[in-house]
């Protein structure tokens, strides 16, 4: 077993805090992890082995503002409001740090007693924080508490920011790779692409999209496949991004957003065609009977439906790390299991024709997002601020981790509303796959 090894730097001011991190991970030391301490003292993984990660403890009370007082979110908190830093690979990190937690916590009542007196002997030094936490109110899953969450994320930062690691298409979901050295634009094009063979879209057809984003979907299939393509969205910095790509692209009659909770959409005119991507996960399963309800009464008999969203792992228990997320990036949001969430389609009424894991491709996905968003930081830092700047670097981590090990998925679920009607899909999915 790997040990640590105290550097010769390390110094007196600094011991109580090393000595609490050599003792709560003497059953797991870490590999490719050092610790440097803000006096310079530091310790080492032994043998000379690289060092992927650095955890940098900015101040005496860095630890303890770490882990006291115990809450999920403490980790990246610390990182957020700079009690810690991460210098190196951010991802062999997290990982590092979860699994440590997960083995390393004693169970027996007398080691948790010494591990928390250990603790408590850490200097209590608490720099001031502002309040940076989603501060949502109302009934769960009520418009207005909606409106003010995706107010919270999407209309935050200002879109400038989103364009510095979401690539051409601002696509704000899992692309699709042909290898995992792909660049950011083509995954993103040939994710497009792949929706609008899987619907089966045809000139003229009428398409909905709900949760449109920032327009990349009904832009490319008004514009490459001659729907009309309608987006629903209550962002208004998103609308205003669509507005102008709209008119830039001449899509003018051809393609247009409405800013309209979706569960107000009018179904007065039905479509041919409707998808969401990435939108569920803002609905949870408490309204999928809603939506998926809306869908099948806005689909003309035969007309498909297109599910794209993350799921988490069925029967599992969610990730402690989802404390910060919901805090921090995505307030109230929610991943169903694939299984649940083809009950409900089912249930709605809707025929489930393919469904499709994209796992694999929203690791990739993530890391381009961080590593564009680490080579943008000082654009990052001007269009907002550090303290932005370090919750979407540790979230795009720590999701990626949880797609590696399968705590999440992405799946594609292709729908139809059949009844009486032909669905009018290819009979193989050769069509799907031509020429990628």
């Amino acid at each position: 077993m790997s040990t640590l090894t105290e550097s010769p730097k390390s110094s007196q001011n600094s011991a109580a805090s090393l000595e609490f991190f050599k003792h709560l991970t003497a059953k797991y030391p870490p590999t490719e992890v050092a610790v440097r301490c803000w006096d310079g003292g530091e310790i080492l993984p032994s043998g000379g082995k690289p060092i992927r990660a650095t955890l940098v403890l900015n101040h005496p009370g860095s630890l303890r503002q770490v882990f006291w007082p115990f809450n999920k979110a403490a980790m990246g908190e610390g990182y957020i409001f700079d009690d810690i830093d991460i210098e190196g690979e951010i991802e062999p990190f997290l990982e590092y740090f979860l699994e440590m937690r997960a083995r390393c916590v004693p169970e027996d009542l007398s080691s948790k007693l010494a591990l928390f007196r250990k603790l408590l002997a850490l200097p209590n030094e608490a720099r001031p924080r502002t309040n940076r936490a989603a501060d949502v109110s109302g009934k769960h899953r009520s418009e207005s508490r909606d409106q003010q969450a995706i107010e919270y994320h999407y209309d935050g930062p200002p879109s400038e920011f989103y364009r510095l690691f979401l690539g051409k298409y601002m696509q704000y979901t899992c692309n699709y790779f042909m290898s995992p050295d792909e660049d950011i634009d083509t995954a993103q094009e040939r994710k497009l692409e792949h929706i609008c063979r899987k619907l089966n879209l045809k000139p003229g057809e009428r398409l909905i999209d709900f949760g449109c984003g920032w327009g990349g979907l009904i832009t490319y299939a008004a514009k490459h496949y001659g729907v009309e393509a309608v987006g629903v969205s209550i962002s208004k910095e998103q609308i205003k991004w669509i507005n102008r790509l709209v008119e830039e692209e001449g899509l003018q009659g051809r393609c247009r957003v409405e800013y309209c909770d979706y569960r107000r959409f009018p179904e007065t005119q039905p479509f041919d065609k409707a998808v969401s991507v990435g939108f569920i996960e803002h609905l949870g399963l408490k309204m999928m009977p809603t939506f998926f309800g809306k869908v099948m009464r806005l689909l003309k008999p035969g007309g498909l439906y297109l599910h794209h969203g993350i799921t988490m792992r069925p029967f599992g228990k969610f990730p402690p790390w989802r404390k910060f997320a919901q805090k921090y990036v995505f307030p109230d949001g929610e991943l169903v299991p694939i299984n649940d969430t083809l009950t409900e389609l089912a249930r709605a009424g809707l025929e489930i024709r393919d469904v499709e894991s994209l796992r694999e491709h929203y690791i990739y996905t993530l890391r381009r997002w961080r590593e564009l968003l680490e080579q943008n930081h000082d654009e990052a830092v001007r269009l907002t601020d550090e303290v932005n700047y370090r919750i979407f670097r540790v979230y795009f981590a720590g999701a990626t981790l949880g797609f590696r090990n399968h705590t999440y998925n992405l799946n594609q679920t292709l729908t139809v509303k059949s009844g009486n009607a032909e669905s009018g899909l290819p009979l193989t999915r050769a069509a799907w796959y031509r020429d990628v």
